[in-house]
């Protein structure tokens, strides 16, 4: 098993294998886990920090791997009225969801009952499997990791 100690600058662009991991997985420090190559990994590094899309690791015999966030079941929320999508992204807040915030939509975990939350404040509710980068928080290390970018996603409509 490679054993992956280091995190490296995103700048450096080499890797020889990748990494699939949901959001859950990607908050872990310590973690076995196995490449899209089939090789076993183990992950072994500071703690308290997430391991974004587009992470490198390093092992300690030099391989460098990418991690990728995998697609996991979300929620996105739509809403055109901003009074409304601070409420809902203040309710979710409120609650210490995770939350991953675009120009008028959010997502985050599948939970029914922040989903019927979020439709009785107004948005409108679809269900996908897609990454999800939730932001960092308000006393993470470095910046937030948006790109604001429509999410890309296949998704079935609930409007209630």
């Amino acid at each position: 098993m490679l054993k992956f100690t280091e995190r490296l600058s995103e700048a450096s662009s080499h890797y020889s294998d990748e990494l699939l991991l949901p959001f859950d997985e990607r908050k872990r420090g310590r973690l076995k886990a196995v490449t899209r190559n089939g090789q076993q990994a183990g992950i072994f590094i500071e703690r308290g920090e997430v391991m974004r899309d587009g992470t490198l690791l390093q092992a300690e015999t030099g391989e460098v791997i990418r991690v990728t966030a995998a697609n996991e079941a979300v929620t996105t929320a739509r809403c055109n009225d901003p009074l409304l999508f601070a409420r809902a992204c203040y309710h979710l807040g409120n609650r210490h969801v995770p939350l991953q915030i675009g120009d008028n939509w959010l997502r985050f975990q599948i939970d029914h009952v922040l989903d019927e939350m979020v439709v009785l404040l107004g948005l409108e509710v679809s269900h996908a499997e897609a990454p999800f980068e939730p932001e960092n928080g308000a006393y993470a290390k470095g910046h937030s990791h948006q790109h604001g970018h429509e999410p890309q996603e296949h998704h079935h409509e609930h409007h209630h």
